[in-house]
């Protein structure tokens, strides 16, 4: 990858439009690294299908058309100095349409990347061993008609712990990893980040302040004793999450119901959504701290234990001239071996902006999915969208740009727990399902962020 080096001082400036990106060697990334990281976070790319390959055209179409309308209206501000309001107004219908289009690919895509219910089941049951299938058995007795003896017994002689009805039992191994399975599809920001299955409630990783210590010596030489390199430790604790799904005494005595898929579509969409939330902004009150609230110093001061901030200049906004200058910034704050594998994230408003920002060539900085299954891209990068992530304002960290799996950890205790109660909302019976679930920053140094302010 090429785009380690910084751009060689006889390049020609950046022109007044945005930045010219060859001179920063990104179109060696086209060839190379996006390719690759185009899955990053996803899994593998889903098969194509006709919905699917209808919808990546419909997705080119519209972008084509948004390029024209909006050279259209820069031609309009450069003759006239203002744009056509008919023009603006077509503008933000074709945007609204690509962000529409966005959406169905992604959910087109989640839905191809899931087995069919009925063939995972089956697949699931052909590979448990016996005591798999024990307590797969036990746990289908107790959601349908609420027979607790099975998974009691089985508890206690695994020495859990909270094995009774108020504590709620775990679900079956092939239910747990079907709900994280799901949830790092849905959740954006576990989707990119490193994550870590622990058994404790807190899991502690050491780190060392002053870097390994070495030195050279001659091959006959004395070996010096070294310094004692300076440990300290990060700690990620767990804290709970919870759904409460419902179903109806019939759902429930049809046998054809998948009741381990089911539970897991019912929580994934609930937990995604305040995980989504707390990874980004979490306070580390009863939930995980997420990367903005870390303290955040400018770049060239940057520290181990914060998170360095570049700004844009201007308060709430880009600059007037070279507006895409600040993003090269941004990405060659970021160290080399961060950059292989690093993604911008954003909200989806953030995201319109920066699609109409070209480069020296007339070129968009912001191009749709190159395939199936594959993010947008900004100069290059796959871009990550996170409705979490704060809207363009004064001082506000809009744009983040990083290697999220280096830099953020999910820790994630093992085992589901579910409580069957019949009696709080009759006729239906709920399921209140928990989690233990953790996260924070584990490589300060692996995630810059853009905000826009003087």
């Amino acid at each position: 990858m090429t785009s380690s080096n910084p751009r060689p001082a006889e390049q020609p400036a950046l022109t007044r439009h945005a930045p010219e990106t060859k001179g920063m060697e990104i179109k060696g990334m086209e060839t190379k690294g996006v390719e690759t990281k185009a899955v990053t976070g996803r899994g593998a790319t889903p098969a194509a299908g006709p919905g699917l390959e209808r919808e990546l055209d419909d997705m080119r179409a519209a972008f084509t058309a948004f390029r024209e309308v909006n050279d259209e209206r820069l031609s309009e501000i450069e003759q006239r100095g203002s744009a056509d309001v008919l023009t603006g107004e077509k503008l933000a219908r074709i945007e609204a349409e690509i962000d529409r289009q966005q959406q169905r690919l992604d959910a087109l895509a989640l839905k191809a990347a899931r087995p069919p219910r009925e063939a995972e089941a089956a697949g699931n049951r052909t590979r448990e061993s016996a005591a798999t299938g024990e307590h797969r058995g036990a746990f289908l007795a107790y959601m349908r008609k609420g027979q607790e003896e099975g998974l009691r017994s089985l508890e206690q002689k695994a020495l859990s712990i909270g094995s009774d009805p108020d504590g709620g039992y775990l679900v079956p191994e092939e239910t747990e990893a079907g709900i994280l399975r799901r949830m790092t599809a849905v959740s954006p920001i576990r989707a990119i980040a490193g994550s870590r299955q622990v058994s404790a409630s807190v899991f502690k990783k050491p780190f060392s302040i002053s870097g390994p210590q070495s030195g050279w010596v001659a091959e006959t030489a004395a070996r010096p004793e070294t310094g004692s390199p300076t440990l300290a430790e990060l700690a990620f604790p767990t804290m709970e999450l919870y759904a409460m799904p419902a179903a109806t005494a019939s759902l429930l005595d049809d046998a054809a119901v998948d009741v381990d898929a089911w539970i897991a579509e019912e929580v994934e969409l609930a937990f995604a959504e305040q995980e989504g939330a707390a990874f980004v902004a979490g306070n580390g009150v009863n939930r995980p701290r997420g990367f903005l609230d870390y303290p955040r110093v400018a770049e060239a001061s940057w520290s181990w234990g914060n998170v360095g901030t570049l700004p844009t200049g201007v308060d709430a906004g880009f600059p007037a001239s070279d507006p895409g200058d600040v993003l090269i910034d941004l990405v060659y704050a970021l160290k080399a071996g961060y950059r292989q594998n690093a993604r911008f994230v954003m909200n989806r408003r953030t995201q319109g902006v920066l699609r109409k920002m070209k480069d020296g060539e007339g070129n968009y900085l912001w191009q749709p999915p190159a395939s199936l299954g594959a993010p947008a891209t900004l100069m290059s990068f796959p871009v990550t969208e996170a409705e979490d992530m704060p809207d363009i304002a004064a001082g506000a960290p809009a744009i983040a740009f990083g290697d999220f799996r280096r830099g953020y950890l999910v820790v994630d205790r093992a085992g589901v727990r579910i409580l069957r109660d019949p009696y709080s909302a009759k006729p239906y019976v709920l399921f209140y399902t928990t989690k233990r679930v953790g996260g924070g920053m584990q490589d300060f140094d692996a995630i810059k962020l853009l905000v826009f302010a003087a």
